[in-house]
């Protein structure tokens, strides 16, 4: 939770309440006491204020620093978001059993869409920390503080299955990046829990459901998306939560009135205004928002695929250099690249003038183009992300949309 954002804090209790489809089904309303130790008759209702809580703090006198490896470089650190995968509890006989259980995480969240088209926005760097001692603090160890380097721990704001890290000791191990980054914190249990939308993502890197567990998370922390369950608070501040219905965002154009109507495409029904029990409105039935296990709507797909652009270009830095260049160079505009059969449009003109043919890549050889020598010709490439699950064209135009030119001489 960043400092001085206390209405955020809610947000934070993601995995605590959702519903795991490895434990109930998708529609059913917990009647009695919750396994995750926070819903059920006579439970505080999320989004009252925590009691105090024993902090958890990292051990200082570790040093912050841990081998290091970038374990998938899909581009420019400067052009891309680099997933930091950090282990805490783990000793140096336990890393091994670490790497595996950061693979497993990573690779599952690359199998959610939209992560899963726009995986070569991201790399992977993975930060081998070793701890003095095996384990966290858990569940059942509520107050104990093992001393790991990371300082994770359940418990965190008084609420059970919230697991959380010291913010300050991860990105000390994090270290600098060229580009934006996300850490990613693993703890050595077994334990479900995890937390989104602060500083730090973390989940218990041993939980059957881990995989699952990071999908979700992952929505808050990078779309910033609020939690569709019924128990879940009713903070609305969020682009997939509303207090208005269909009817009314279609009349004031706000929330995801754009996709009214639409079919979802993961088989999750008409895109709508569904009212939850805590009176706020969802885009669709379910998701990975509300059960653990299910796929984003397409509300959730915009807003996470605009928070990437929002933090990379659509085109890597162009060569030769935008400006003039001399003799007939191939231009290359360098467009990112996208997972499956769609990738970013790339329009080639001459003054103005359409290409005809137009290269079926981003490279254009200017030794093919008729022009008379002498001439000077201002030769312009715009990749665009055509995408659509996306429907603000707005922000099309400014975040997706890129135009670099060049001028060559006959």
């Amino acid at each position: 939770m960043p400092p001085g954002n206390p209405g955020r804090l809610v947000r934070s209790l993601a995995a605590l309440v959702l519903v795991s489809t490895a434990v109930l089904p998708a529609a059913l309303e917990l009647a009695g006491p919750s396994p995750f130790g926070v819903i059920g008759p006579g439970a505080p209702p999320v989004d009252r204020a925590a009691p105090p809580h024993h902090v958890v703090r990292a051990d200082q006198r570790a040093p912050a620093a841990a081998p290091t490896f970038d374990i998938r470089r899909t581009g420019d650190p400067a052009n891309r978001i680099t997933l930091v995968l950090l282990g805490d509890g783990y000793t140096t006989d336990q890393q091994e059993m670490f790497r595996q259980q950061a693979d497993k995480a990573w690779h599952a969240l690359m199998d959610i869409e939209p992560f899963r088209t726009y995986q070569g926005f991201f790399n992977i760097r993975r930060v081998e920390v070793v701890s003095p001692v095996s384990g966290i603090a858990e569940t059942e160890g509520r107050g104990r503080n093992p001393g790991t380097p990371l300082g994770m721990h359940f418990w965190c704001e008084g609420t059970a299955r919230l697991l959380c890290a010291d913010e300050s000791a991860t990105a000390r191990y994090a270290g600098d990046g060229a580009g934006p980054q996300y850490l990613i914190a693993l703890a050595n249990s077994v334990e479900y829990g995890g937390a989104g939308g602060t500083g730090v993502t973390t989940l218990a890197g041993g939980s059957p459901d881990a995989g699952r567990i990071i999908q979700h998370e992952i929505g808050h922390t990078v779309g910033d998306l609020g939690d569709e369950y019924d128990s879940a608070p009713e903070d609305a501040d969020y682009p997939n939560l509303s207090t208005l219905n269909a009817d009314d965002m279609r009349r004031k154009q706000t929330k995801w009135w754009r996709w009214l109507g639409t079919e979802s495409p993961d088989g999750a029904g008409t895109i709508g205004a569904y009212r939850s029990a805590n009176g706020l409105y969802r885009p669709t039935q379910d998701s990975v928002m509300r059960t653990l296990g299910s796929a984003y709507n397409l509300p959730s797909r915009e807003a996470i695929i605009e928070e990437l652009y929002r933090k990379v270009r659509p085109t890597d830095a162009p060569s030769p250099p935008p400006g003039e260049v001399t003799g007939r160079p191939r231009l290359d505009v360098r467009p990112l690249p996208l997972t499956g059969a769609r990738q970013l449009a790339v329009e080639w003109k001459v003054d103005g003038v359409p290409v005809k043919p137009q290269p079926s890549d981003g490279r254009l050889d200017t030794a093919r183009l008729d022009l008379e020598p002498g001439r000077t010709a201002t030769v312009t490439a715009t990749v665009r992300d055509t995408t659509d699950w996306v429907r603000d064209e707005g922000f099309r135009d400014k975040y997706m949309t890129r135009s670099v030119s060049w001028t060559v001489t006959g």
